[in-house]
């Protein structure tokens, strides 16, 4: 499994997950700065990765979609240091891969991670 970095968050991120063994990539580096979030995730989709983001316009376009892929994780909440963020982020992985294969909304913050199963049925 591989994550496509947002923009709205370090690309430092990429060198961390890297050292605990999860491929990524920031969108940096394979996509221009002022894509739309429809764009990159066009990309992930196409190329098989997990999007991870602060952003919520990626999960409420899955929910207004009832999109099945990319699997995305939100991140929630400031002031985490970076190396213990990417600890999280990648315990979570490892912890969901399964769910996250088939396609899934994992949101993170200081307390806890929770999973949602896509796509998300209006109610």
């Amino acid at each position: 499994m591989k994550i496509l970095i947002d923009m709205n968050l370090s690309p430092k991120l990429v060198t961390m997950l890297t050292h605990k063994g999860i491929e990524s990539e920031h969108w940096y580096y394979v996509g221009v700065s002022n894509a739309k979030d429809a764009e990159i995730m066009d990309y992930a989709r196409k190329e098989g990765y997990v999007v991870l983001t602060c952003d919520l316009d990626f999960t409420a376009m899955l929910s207004a979609t009832q999109g099945r892929k990319p699997s995305v994780i939100l991140i929630r909440g400031q002031g985490v240091p970076m190396e213990e963020l990417a600890g999280s982020i990648a315990a979570a992985m490892l912890q969901n891969a399964d769910d996250l294969e088939k396609g899934a909304i994992l949101t993170l913050d200081s307390k806890q991670a929770r999973i949602r199963m896509l796509p998300l049925l209006k109610t």
